[in-house]
């Protein structure tokens, strides 16, 4: 194992290194801020995802306050533990230096794992523990030591803390298992202890889904009504094919493990694989939730790949450079390595109106600290006794998370929002004589209040279109019983 080290410390080095520098640039996106505002918030639940995210924010917060690039550290930290798991597992598979080469390029090849190990998501922690999973797997079935069937339950029982479509994965282990050894891994206690460590540790978030009604079923069911159901089921394979090179290495990974000699005795994992990806075809899923299938895949691949060109081994330098080098252009499209000026020079953007369109993550990105600055400018021109009663009502989350997590430096109160989490951490003051609001439409504030002042429609050049001309009032004397109108909104929070 010695002498595969220095490679896999040189390609972790270039996947940090490259992720480092894109996380310096811009602000937080909408979706970490809202991570980040939940951590404020500890729990075993959260209405959009589990409590993981929480506690590593919280971490987050502890050792860098609310710092770009600490936030980001973790995601970054995930996605290169992925990369060397990936490349232990093509050592465990049979694989020699050049398969080990491969797997670990192709992993730096795949252009979705720069934008996914940026941003502080699950996603990044959804794929490392997929991955470490296989990797404890792979470990049991050649070891027989049961502590990796142990570890499989840690993995499983986190990993459900932080992302529920882990259960595909565990779905997807079960039926390949079957195939491996007639079976009788099911005969064996071991992997029911490791169940029930798995279940152990999720139980806190089963009972906190239903104290609190299971709000995982309904933010199911708006995904399904606003973003699943409109999915072209073929899109999900199109877009695997829009990287071309490593999804090659990702089919030729199933058929080794299906058809190759040298990994006969895994072929359970190459059924495992189809058993994953055919039900997130199945189930409408989004493109990006079956790359977590990938590391391993392109681990079995590189290890065929080794053995069909093992009478030309120095082939595999070039099949290597072929998949990589053609990517190394793509890379600030998935994370910003390049300031925004230079970005919009890069991509060639033309200014209409005072305005370029970014991509949606990077437009996420712009916009808020500004909000935060001018919210704080309107706040500290209330008097004294005002400033003890204001509420600041955020129109989302994004707008919400930003003054929660930036508003912390300009000692700004806890905002409210009647979006996702958001909305049962509750309204504050029912009395409060002031309310600044951010984001809401003017029939939305006209309903609550009877006076009402536009102070400002804010915009931004590089701002998402949602978050652009959008107003800032000032709202007084409410017209109607604030405790009725949150609790009716209830139905909508995930609208």
């Amino acid at each position: 194992m010695k002498k595969y080290l220095p490679l896999i410390l040189i390609l972790a080095v270039i996947k940090f290194s490259v992720q480092w520098i894109g996380n310096y640039n811009y602000g937080f996106h909408r979706d970490e801020l809202l991570h980040l505002s939940v951590s404020e918030h500890l729990d075993w639940g959260f209405m959009e995802f589990p409590p993981l995210i929480a506690f590593i924010g919280k971490l987050s917060y502890m050792l860098f306050d609310y710092n770009l690039l600490g936030v980001r550290l973790f995601p970054t930290l995930a996605g290169v533990s992925i990369l060397i798991l990936c490349c232990l597992i093509t050592k465990e598979l049979g694989g020699k230096f050049r398969a080990v080469l491969l797997s670990g390029v192709c992993i730096l090849a795949f252009i979705p794992f720069y934008r996914n190990h940026t941003l502080f998501q699950p996603v990044a922690f959804d794929q490392l523990f997929w991955t470490l999973g296989f990797y404890f797997l792979v470990k049991f079935i050649n070891s027989k030591n049961k502590k990796f069937l142990i570890l499989l339950g840690i993995t499983l029982g986190l990993g459900l803390l932080n992302k529920y479509t882990i259960l595909v994965w565990a779905f997807g282990v079960f039926i390949g298992l079957l195939f491996y050894d007639k079976a009788k891994l099911y005969k064996d206690k071991w992997l029911y202890i490791s169940g029930i460590v798995a279940l152990l540790i999720v139980t806190p978030n089963i009972i906190w889904q239903f104290t609190n009604d299971f709000p995982l079923m309904r933010h199911m069911q708006a995904l399904n009504e606003n973003q699943l159901d409109a999915i072209d089921p073929w899109k999900f394979i199109l877009d695997q094919l829009e990287l071309l090179f490593t999804f090659i290495v990702f089919l030729l990974g199933i058929v080794g493990l299906i058809f190759s000699k040298n990994l006969k005795h895994y072929k359970f994992l190459g059924i495992t694989c189809i058993v994953i990806f055919m039900t997130m075809w199945l189930m409408s899923a989004k493109t990006y939730y079956v790359f977590a299938l990938y590391p391993i895949l392109f681990s079995a691949g590189s290890v065929f790949i080794e053995s069909l060109f093992k009478k030309r081994l120095n082939l595999i330098y070039l099949i290597a450079a072929l998949i990589v080098l053609p990517i190394i252009y793509y890379i600030p499209d998935a994370t910003p390595v390049l300031p925004i000026e230079d970005y919009i020079e890069y991509k060639g953007l033309e200014e209409v109106e005072g305005r370029y369109e970014l991509t949606g993550d990077y437009a996420d990105m712009f916009g808020w600290e500004e909000k935060v600055k001018l919210v704080d400018s309107v706040y500290q021109s209330l008097s004294a006794d005002e400033k003890k009663n204001c509420v600041i009502w955020a129109e989302n989350y994004g707008e919400a998370g930003a003054l929660k997590v930036l508003g912390k430096k300009y000692g700004l109160p806890n905002p409210i929002s009647r979006h996702g989490s958001f909305w049962i951490w509750g309204f504050d003051n029912k009395n409060a004589k002031v309310w600044i609001s951010l984001g809401n439409e003017k029939p939305s504030v006209e309903h609550v209040f009877k006076d009402i002042e536009l102070v400002k429609m804010i915009t931004h050049k590089y701002a998402i279109d949602e978050e652009h001309n959008i107003p800032l009032y000032i709202c007084r004397n409410p017209k109607i019983d604030i405790t009725d109108w949150w609790k009716a909104y209830e139905p909508h929070i995930f609208d």
